[in-house]
């Protein structure tokens, strides 16, 4: 009798844990699917800002005209807002045509980056960036603090930011875009963590691919994000300009 509930007890853990298993193994497949897809976006980006940087009539056709001049700059803002607020509404497959507009435009913007800085620094820096975007997303993944109020934290420090950012334009003082900057880097590195553990709390296997495509996607658009503007927060504090 006792071996025969022991051989029930036994059955019922080792089914739950093959069905642990399954789970987790769908997570990693769903996290390696939303990283490869921000390593191949700031793959495109880089591609797009050298190529355009190192055209004089490309650079000058599109920064020497006005009106193409702010559409290349507002272009990946309006495809972001595109994407979050149409997503339960376009499929999978536009969302993605979406992403790859977002980081083609947003590698045009980015061009400006090789003109202003030398290009060893430029590389510096982005491997610094790297090293550090993974340390923070490696621990947003394994942690098992609830980064959640510290999001919404680091979300009113990002509007701070901002705001000083918009004040410093008139301003124009040195000394408050360098403390911008270093505090924008702690936020943004903190977001990392933040997004990453967010995206593996937000995983549910039982969702259907169509939903866990766009969330895959979304979740790309965000770490991108995230690594760019750390990349280039860090770029004005140590980069070597021209």
């Amino acid at each position: 009798m006792a071996n025969d509930f022991n051989r029930g007890v036994w059955g019922v853990n080792r089914a739950g844990a093959m069905d642990q298993a399954v789970v987790d193994q769908a997570l990693r497949s769903y996290l390696l699917r939303v990283y490869n897809m921000m390593a191949s976006g700031l793959l495109v980006s880089g591609i797009v800002a050298v190529a355009v940087s190192m055209s004089p009539a490309a650079m000058a056709a599109i920064f020497g005209n006005p009106l193409l001049r702010i559409t290349v700059t507002f272009a990946p803002l309006g495809l972001i807002l595109w994407m979050s607020f149409g997503i339960n509404r376009i499929s999978a497959s536009t969302l993605q045509i979406l992403y790859w507009a977002f980081v083609t435009t947003l590698g045009v913007s980015l061009s400006t980056v090789f003109l202003m800085y030398r290009l060893g620094s430029v590389v510096e820096v982005f491997f610094v960036t790297a090293a550090t975007f993974g340390a923070l997303s490696l621990y947003g993944y394994t942690t098992k603090r609830d980064l959640t109020g510290f999001g919404t934290f680091l979300f009113m420090g990002l509007i701070g930011i901002i705001l000083a950012s918009l004040v410093n334009l008139f301003v124009q003082s040195s000394g408050a875009a360098f403390i911008i900057s270093i505090l924008g880097v702690l936020i943004f590195t903190g977001l990392t963590a933040y997004d990453t553990q967010r995206l593996k709390n937000d995983f549910y296997e039982g969702n259907p691919a169509e939903v866990i495509e766009k969330q895959a996607i979304m979740g790309a658009v965000q770490l991108y994000l995230d690594f760019v503007n750390i990349f280039l927060l860090l770029l004005r504090i140590l980069g070597d300009r021209r």
